[in-house]
């Protein structure tokens, strides 16, 4: 099934990544952007930040990073 050239834009624009990641990862906000522990891999310390405006994430532990 094929789907319009706009439906993907469509959907990350409706789309609230911070409530989204927030179902499985628990997130603190740090001024524009919020912060937990990596669902990629295990570590003690916070470095995966999501970002609502830009709608992404990104770890700075192990470099995972994309869009909703």
């Amino acid at each position: 099934m094929r789907y319009g050239p706009g439906l993907l834009e469509e959907v990350l624009r409706r789309t609230d990544i911070v409530q989204l990641v927030g179902k499985r990862v628990k997130l603190t906000r740090r001024g524009q952007a919020f912060w937990g522990c990596c669902p990629f891999h295990k570590e003690k310390s916070p470095s995966f930040k999501v970002e609502n405006g830009r709608r992404t994430f990104k770890c700075f532990g192990c470099g995972k990073g994309g869009d909703a």
